[in-house]
């Protein structure tokens, strides 16, 4: 991750981010406070993590300041805290002295609206809205927490929202007006990322990375790479590498099996976070089929920063956001004749999948760490600015 000297006069800050479910998943908010966390320590700031039940030891500054359960909501698995001693945060938040409390909204009033509420009055906070939800029940659940959080949101300095749709819907569950400012990536990381040697053979290689669940539309691609396969002689040799795990697994290399795809369908299980990178820099094409409940597509950057993969998108509210200048590589997430026909013409045209993966990795430069983390840094210290603190 690059560095940037600060300006000598400029304070140094003690920021707390929040994040009421746990930091044990490896999904998209917990990479945003992750990130933006380690960025903002690289410019000399004082991080602390203020999360949920959480079992990772890994992380420096992180504080697990409820027990959690497990539910189900918005397709994934997510867990929620339990009611928390509103003395016990005072008194925590009161020996910790922040400048900044951060947190990931929709929250919990039973832990982060909680800090919210007896933070001190010098301490700035700042909120980024996350959510879009994929069903009416989330929706309408949604509301109901807005409903329930209005006493603790007009404490808020600033609201903040992950995409334009996401601020719309922040509006209508929250009530709340927010600035856009995006998801990140440390774009050096995997631009800079090669490909695993195993596959870096000459045969094209399509790639989907995510959890395997319905949502995530794992299923829809198989089916159109079966449909591709009956319906066209005329393909250049290739693989499809499936990266992830979840409650389909089973079935989906039951389908591989029955559609005889065995010999190029391979399904590796987990990826970490570390070994990411290394997988989209393997990919000539990068598909994401998800249906819905994206509120942004951090995997579509991801995929895109390396420069060589061409990346073909679901067509639902998030990741149409993210691939606002490239349209044509949306696709129905229903339908798979659609996403076969998407398929046939990246795997069949060498240049124009160079050219969208070129275009895709230019595009990603906006949303480096680097350049978003300066903008949250002069939002952090505008806030301050006006509670009289700097």
């Amino acid at each position: 991750m690059r560095s940037r000297t600060m300006p000598s006069s400029a304070k140094m800050l003690r920021i707390g981010l929040v994040l009421d479910d746990s930091l044990d998943s490896p999904d998209g908010v917990q990479q945003y406070v992750l990130a933006i966390g380690e960025w903002l320590r690289s410019q000399g700031h004082e991080v602390i993590y203020l999360a949920g039940e959480t079992s990772r030891t890994d992380i420096k500054g992180l504080y697990s300041l409820s027990r959690n359960i497990r539910v189900k909501s918005n397709g994934n698995y997510l867990t929620i805290p339990l009611p928390t001693s509103k003395s016990k945060l005072r008194a925590f938040l009161n020996q910790q002295k922040l400048d900044i409390l951060h947190v990931q909204t929709p929250y919990s009033p039973f832990m982060g609206g909680q800090l919210v509420k007896v933070a001190a009055d010098t301490t700035a906070v700042i909120g980024t809205f996350h959510i879009l939800p994929n069903s009416r029940s989330i929706s309408f659940g949604t509301h109901l927490l807005g409903l329930l959080s209005q006493r603790s949101l007009k404490r808020f300095d600033k609201m903040l929202s992950v995409s334009p749709v996401a601020a719309v819907f922040a509006k209508q569950s929250f009530g709340v007006s927010s600035t856009v400012l995006p998801n990140v990536i440390d774009y050096a990381r995997f631009k800079k990322a090669k490909p695993l040697a195993k596959y870096d053979d000459g045969k094209l290689t399509v790639l989907f990375l995510g959890r395997l669940v319905p949502r995530k539309g794992c299923l829809l691609l198989l089916q159109a790479i079966d449909l591709l396969l009956k319906n066209n002689s005329e393909l250049p040799d290739f693989r499809v590498v499936i990266c992830g795990k979840g409650q389909l697994q089973a079935s989906l290399e039951q389908f591989v099996d029955k559609a005889g795809l065995s010999k190029i369908v391979e399904f590796t299980g987990y990826v970490s976070e570390e070994d990411k990178p290394a997988y989209y820099a393997s990919a000539d094409i990068s598909v994401f089929p998800s249906s819905g409940g994206e509120s942004f597509g951090i995997v579509l950057l991801e995929a895109m920063a390396n420069g060589r993969s061409a990346v073909l998108a679901g067509d639902n509210a998030g990741y149409r956001s993210v691939m606002d200048g490239q349209p044509d590589l949306l696709f129905n997430p229903k339908s798979v004749a659609q996403l076969a026909q998407k398929l046939q013409e990246y795997l069949v045209n060498a240049p124009e999948r160079q050219q969208m993966a070129a275009w895709g990795s230019k595009y990603t430069e906006n949303f480096d760490v680097n350049i978003v983390g300066e903008k949250l840094l002069s939002i952090y210290r505008e806030a301050l600015h006006k509670r009289n603190k700097l």
